[in-house]
């Protein structure tokens, strides 16, 4: 019986460990978050998401696009521009980031009662 629930543990702690591979580090979620609120160049996004510098926004997102959560599109304007959007994929994710809002939520208000 302990094997087959240590068995058990190790099949949900795979798939956790490999989601937090991919949402893991401080700017990830943040930037996931701004793109659900609509399509940003990368300017914007760089205002939205407070303290990023360019030089990591343009990994982040690149790491992001690897993991086909953000779609990276360029525009046929003059001069050309960037966009960059969430994939369906990355839209999946608004359940999970919906939770962590209302987690986050509560949190701060039993942490620092605000």
């Amino acid at each position: 019986m302990a094997e087959k629930i240590k068995e058990e543990c190790e099949k949900r702690l795979l798939p956790v460990r490999d989601a937090l591979d991919i949402l893991s580090g401080k700017w990830k979620l943040p930037i996931i978050v701004a793109l659900f609120f609509g399509n940003k160049r990368f300017k914007e996004l760089e205002r939205e998401v407070k303290g990023i510098t360019g030089k990591m926004l343009s990994k982040e997102l690149k790491d992001l696009e690897t993991n086909q959560l953000v779609k990276r599109t360029v525009l046929d304007t003059s001069p050309v521009a960037v966009e960059y959007s969430l994939t369906k994929y990355g839209k999946s994710l608004e359940k999970l980031i919906t939770e962590l809002y209302k987690w986050g939520e509560k949190h701060r208000k039993m942490i620092i009662g605000k």
